[in-house]
């Protein structure tokens, strides 16, 4: 693979902390990435992980003004969500984040930076489902090698006693 992409966010270089399927996600999109660039959709193949397709989304990038739509969201990310998402934009399906300039941030950042970010913590969205905690990693795919237009996402949801529900 042809250049170094740090992850970014609180803890996020002490892969340890990581949930395996998490790092398998990662290290999946790392071996995915062309001689030179990003990876785009194109090299994103979803019968490589079917696994983990359960709690994967993709994001459609929009640049001005800065807003995400859901491409593709795993039967496990609609399930805890409580609706279908593929198609929406997500600021109208979590409407208590529109004000929320620190919630996009790190959105941006994997799109500007053309970094991963991961976090682990507190869910910022409401959800169907009683969730405790999340980590998730996104990961920033480009049609062309270079402008980020999709993040590719995974999200692992644990309940109060640390339990994943995968």
């Amino acid at each position: 693979m042809a250049g170094r992409y740090e992850v970014t966010g609180e803890g996020a270089t002490r892969r340890e902390m990581w949930n395996p399927y998490i790092a398998r996600f990662y290290d999946y999109w790392r071996s995915i990435h062309p001689p030179a660039g990003l990876p785009g959709r194109q090299h994103f193949r979803p019968m490589d992980i079917p696994d983990l397709l359960p709690s994967v989304w993709l994001l459609e990038v929009q640049r001005e003004p800065f807003r995400l739509r859901y491409r593709l969201a795993g039967t496990r990310i609609e399930e805890v969500r409580g609706r279908a998402l593929t198609g929406m934009w997500l600021d109208e399906t979590s409407p208590e984040i529109r004000d929320m300039e620190v919630y996009y941030r790190r959105y941006r950042a994997a799109v500007e930076t053309r970094q991963p970010q991961w976090r682990r913590g507190p869910s910022q969205m409401q959800h169907l489902r009683d969730i405790e905690d999340l980590e998730n990693i996104l990961l920033p795919m480009a049609s062309d090698g270079s402008t980020v237009d999709l993040l590719l996402c995974k999200t692992i949801f644990y309940d109060r006693f640390g339990r994943t529900l995968l």
